[in-house]
């Protein structure tokens, strides 16, 4: 649904807000900004970035309606703390965060400021080369200690963690076969190819996880 300020709304962001909010302040650094990939509609954007001063928020989205919507937010929501959403794949091999004439829009912006990437809701509804850039972007930008936030649905031990995962599973199949529920451990080995360590899995609501990845020196 789209209103007519282009403001886009996700029923599943009113219901796993505050769950995730939770744990980003347990896990994100002190200070820094939180790069958010793929930020969709820009209702967690606007949802966290007042619960987490000093902290800043920048979202980005490769979808220009999606970027539409979260600068629609931006502006029904203000808040001191959230920069412009920016364009930006996972799968490119430079993000546009690294390239300073495409971060000229963002005043006051320094590319050093990043200290954790969250990303919630993106890798089972998108091809697994996304989930390939996602690791490889947070090797190449996060400072030592930075944080990777992960928040969806995935498979432990090979297997689903429950019916109502197994039949969302197939549909997203159904949809687009590059699309799926990843197996955790698939996901934990490439970051470690990308010199990211498993922090820890947070169980969330409606049969989610919140899985935490910390660059190593």
């Amino acid at each position: 649904m789209t209103s007519p300020d282009l403001r886009q709304y996700a029923p599943a962001t009113q219901r796993n807000r505050e769950p995730i909010l939770n744990v980003l302040q347990q896990v994100l650094p002190p200070q820094g900004t939180v790069l958010e990939i793929s930020s969709g509609t820009g209702e967690h954007a606007i949802f966290f970035a007042p619960h987490l001063h000093p902290r800043k928020w920048l979202p980005s989205d490769p979808n220009p309606s999606a970027r539409a919507s979260i600068a629609a937010w931006r502006q029904h929501c203000p808040t001191d703390n959230v920069y412009p959403p920016i364009a930006l794949d996972a799968r490119d091999p430079v993000w546009s965060v690294e390239q300073d004439e495409l971060l000229e829009p963002l005043q006051g912006f320094e590319k050093g400021e990043i200290g954790a990437i969250a990303n919630i809701n993106m890798i089972h509804i998108a091809p697994w080369s996304a989930c390939l850039g996602l690791m490889a972007g947070a090797a190449r930008i996060l400072p030592p200690d930075g944080v990777l936030y992960l928040y969806g649905p995935y498979k432990q031990n090979g297997k689903h963690t429950a019916p109502s995962n197994e039949a969302f599973d197939q549909s997203l199949r159904a949809q687009n076969p590059e699309w799926g529920v990843r197996d955790l451990d698939e996901v934990i080995t490439v970051a470690q190819t990308q010199n990211l360590s498993l922090l820890k899995v947070v169980p969330m609501p409606a049969n989610n996880l919140s899985v935490i990845f910390k660059r190593d020196e």
